[in-house]
C-alpha cells in the first residue's frame, strides 16, 4: 500500500509532522510513505532537506497566496497528473492548510481517497490564519475519513456535526524518541525551565508569571520563555522576574533540539489546548513536562512519570513547579514508538480501501465529478 502524505505549510510544526507521518508509514512492512511538501517550507530550504516525492510551489506571503489561490483551477490538472504518476492508494493531509482544497480537487481527478488529520476543532485566540476553521470544515466534509489525536478533538468535532457521516480514527502524534541530549540536571546549575511556543494569551502566560512569582523567591531557577507573539503585559511581568529571560522571536527548526537539550523541564501553562507538539517533544527528549489539565494534554501525558499535571491556576502550577525540582530524573526519551503507523495505515486501508480503477466508496461522485475548489 502506498500512502501519500501532504502538508503545504511553510513554517512551524506542519512540514515536520508531514515528514514524520510519511517516515512512520515507510517503516511498516508492505507500506510506502510518500511525501508532498511546499517548496517554500523551512524544512525544504535547510541543509540536509528530506527527500520529497511531490514538491509543490505554493506561496511566499499573502499576495502570492492570493495569486496562487486564484490560479488553483489551472494547476489542479497538472497536480492530478503528478499524483497519478506516484500511484498512491490513499492520501492523508497531515495538517490542514490554506491551499488544501486544490489537493482535494486533484485527488478526486486522480481517483485517490483521502483522510485528514484534525489537530484543533476550534480556533485558539490569536492563533492560525484567517478563515482557518472555515477551510478546515470544508475539507473535513469532503474527506473520506478523519484522524484525531485526542478524544477531546473527537468530541468537539462530533458536537459540531462534522463527523456524523464518516469514520473517525484515533491515532497519536508521531514523535520519534530524541537521543543524544544531555540528561536533565547534568549542567549542575539551577533547575532549568523552558516555556516554548507561540506567545499568545491562551497559552496562560499570566498563570506562568503568577506561579513563578511564588516559586522563584523560594527556589531559584533559570527560566526561558521562547517563541513569537505580540508584546503584552504578561510578557512584561515575566521579564521583571529574577532568573527569567523572554525571547520573543521566531525559532528556526534547527534550534529546537538545542532548546530541548538546555531544559530540565518544559512547562505548558495553557488555558485551553487540543494536544501539543511541545508536550510530545518534551517526553521524546526525556524532559520533565509540567502541564495544565486542559483539552487533550492529560491524554498525551498518560501515566508517564515525568509528566506532572495541575489545575488551571497559578497556585496549582506553582505547586507543580516546586515538586518537579525534587523528582528523580525521567526514565529517558519516550517517543510515540512505531505501532501507531501500522495501526493508522491499517485503519485507513479499512475505511478508504477501494477496488482498482474505482473511486472511493465514501465519495460516490467519483473522480470525474466537477472539482469544488
Amino acid at each position: 500500500m502506498r500512502i501519500l502524505v501532504w502538508q503545504w505549510g511553510r513554517f512551524g510544526a506542519g512540514p515536520r509532522l508531514g515528514l514524520d507521518f510519511a517516515a512512520g508509514f515507510s517503516a511498516v512492512p508492505g507500506v510506502t510513505g510518500l511525501l508532498s511538501l511546499s517548496t517554500a517550507a523551512e524544512l525544504m530550504r535547510e541543509s540536509g532537506a528530506p527527500w520529497c516525492d511531490l514538491p509543490v510551489e505554493t506561496y511566499h506571503g499573502p499576495i502570492s497566496y492570493l495569486a496562487r489561490a486564484a490560479a488553483a483551477p489551472a494547476f489542479v490538472p497538472g497536480l492530478a497528473r503528478s499524483v497519478r504518476l506516484l500511484a498512491p492508494d490513499i492520501a492523508l493531509c497531515a495538517m490542514p492548510g490554506p491551499l488544501d482544497l486544490a489537493m482535494h480537487a486533484a485527488l478526486r481527478r486522480a481517483g485517490v481517497p483521502y483522510g485528514i488529520v484534525v489537530h484543533d476543532a476550534d480556533a485558539h485566540p490569536g492563533d492560525g490564519y484567517p478563515l482557518q476553521m472555515a477551510l478546515q470544515r470544508r475539507l473535513v466534509r469532503r474527506a473520506g475519513a478523519v484522524v484525531v489525536l485526542s478524544d477531546h478533538v473527537r468530541q468537539r468535532l462530533a458536537a459540531q456535526g462534522l463527523t456524523m457521516d464518516k469514520p473517525v480514527i484515533r491515532s497519536v502524534l508521531p514523535q520519534p524518541a530524541i537521543a543524544g541530549l544531555p540528561p536533565v540536571r547534568a549542567h549542575g546549575g539551577p533547575f532549568r525551565l523552558l516555556s516554548f511556543g507561540r506567545l499568545l494569551a491562551y497559552k496562560g502566560l499570566d498563570l506562568l508569571a503568577g506561579a513563578l512569582a511564588q516559586v522563584l523567591p523560594e527556589q531559584p531557577m533559570a527560566v526561558r520563555v521562547v517563541g513569537q507573539g505580540p508584546e503584552s503585559s504578561d510578557l512584561a511581568a515575566l521579564r521583571r522576574l529574577p532568573g527569567v529571560t523572554v525571547e520573543n522571536r521566531w525559532v528556526p527548526e534547527g534550534e529546537i533540539l538545542g532548546l530541548l537539550g538546555w531544559a530540565d523541564a518544559l512547562v505548558l501553562s495553557h488555558r485551553e489546548a487540543s494536544q501539543s507538539g511541545v508536550a510530545a517533544a518534551a517526553l521524546a527528549a526525556g524532559r520533565f513536562l509540567v502541564a495544565t489539565r486542559v483539552g487533550g494534554l492529560a491524554e498525551q501525558a498518560g501515566d508517564n512519570p515525568g509528566a506532572l499535571l495541575c489545575e488551571v491556576s497559578a497556585d496549582s502550577l506553582a505547586a507543580a513547579l516546586r515538586r518537579v525540582q525534587i523528582l528523580p530524573p525521567p526514565r529517558g526519551a519516550v517517543g510515540s514508538g512505531g505501532a501507531w503507523a501500522g495501526a493508522l495505515a491499517g485503519a485507513l486501508r479499512s475505511v478508504l480501501g477501494r477496488k482498482e480503477g474505482q473511486g472511493s466508496a465514501l465519495d460516490p461522485l467519483g473522480p470525474e465529478a466537477p472539482d469544488p475548489i
